[in-house]
């Protein structure tokens, strides 16, 4: 599916811009049509905060398309040109949540260069900044964005935000890079642990408060719970009735009940969630909430726990990728980060 046909309806309805939209670094005239994107000239961006004016802020980068699309409390508020990863550094593909944010970041492997409003995806070289964006790849690795709307999104997002970069060119069966998602411990370091296959794991220390986030992989079998960014549970993931999802869904919390009750626990009413596909085969049905959850079975005692934490604006990715990315040692918590002038 065209990430920019899914998603553009969703930024703007037909017909409509929204007041205060703002087009950076172009002028916007007649002739230019906001509502599509893939009109969007490099260093271009669209930009309506008021569609949302609260809530945890999750980014889908389009490798691609070289575009980024900005959703808070699970409405498109905005969406930019990009600069990703020339050939030979190439950006992965995966889901991350942001890890360290500095506003004045300067590179100290590529003469100092400047990496203004940095958002650290992972400890080993993957950012957000503001720099120059030629219309194609030309990064080593990093993201960059358009120095105003770098601004703009720095300025409403928090540790354990979620990112998602996606290749829509590739199903997601065949992507070369497994997704990443690399969860901290509470000192900043990767954590390096690995799970056995009917393991269960939950922090009872872990913090009360902060972005939650929750990746279920159907890839790895697996359900992983992330507060500020911070592995806090872990669970195996168990296939019951055959629904294919063909692709990944984001599904954001809302503060409204349905009443009937929860998956995750039968004594306590369901959540009402938004849904938005955000990768997957044009043309194929995306399945209801409750397909979903009667398709997958996770161990009784971390499903309570689970929706005893659960917010308004947590997000969960559903996803055919593979999770979490192992590692056998943990990183120092200033590692080098790429970038170039």
């Amino acid at each position: 599916m065209n990430l920019a046909t899914a998603l553009a309806c969703l930024l703007i309805p037909a017909g409509l811009v929204p007041a205060g939209i703002v087009m950076a670094q172009a002028q916007v005239s007649s002739g230019l049509n906001a509502l599509d994107v893939r009109d969007l000239k490099p260093g271009q961006f669209i930009w309506a905060p008021q569609v949302a004016p609260e809530g945890p802020v999750v980014l889908v980068v389009s490798l691609d398309e070289q575009r980024a699309y900005a959703y808070r409390n699970g409405m498109a508020i905005g969406v930019s040109t990009i600069s990703s990863g020339k050939p030979g550094k190439d950006t992965p593909t995966g889901v991350f949540t942001i890890l360290q944010k500095n506003k004045d970041h300067r590179s100290n492997l590529y003469n100092n260069a400047p990496m203004p409003y940095m958002q650290r995806l992972t400890w080993d070289g993957i950012a957000l900044h503001g720099g120059s964006l030629p219309g194609y790849p030309a990064s080593h690795g990093c993201v960059r964005l358009p120095q105003a709307f770098a601004e703009k999104l720095f300025a409403i997002t928090r540790h354990g935000d979620t990112v998602v970069v996606a290749n829509a060119k590739a199903a997601p069966a065949s992507v070369v890079h497994p997704a990443v998602l690399a969860p901290v411990t509470q000192t900043g370091q990767v954590h390096g642990r690995t799970f056995d296959e009917y393991e269960v794991f939950w922090d009872e220390a872990a913090p009360a408060t902060g972005p939650l986030s929750i990746l279920v992989s159907l890839y790895d079998n697996r359900v992983s719970v992330l507060r500020n960014g911070v592995l806090i549970g872990s669970a195996p993931l168990q296939k019951v009735n055959d629904v294919a999802l063909h692709g990944s869904v984001l599904l954001v919390m809302t503060t409204e009940m349905e009443d009937i009750p929860s998956f995750l626990d039968k004594g306590q009413r369901q959540h009402r969630w938004v849904a938005h596909r955000v990768l997957g085969e044009e043309g194929v049905e995306m399945p209801s909430l409750a397909q979903l959850s009667s398709a997958y079975w996770v161990p009784d005692a971390f499903s309570r726990k689970l929706y005893a934490i659960l917010q308004p604006g947590t997000t969960v990715l559903i996803s055919d990728l593979p999770g979490v990315r192992g590692t056998t040692a943990e990183r120092a918590t200033e590692p080098v980060l790429e970038s170039a002038p």
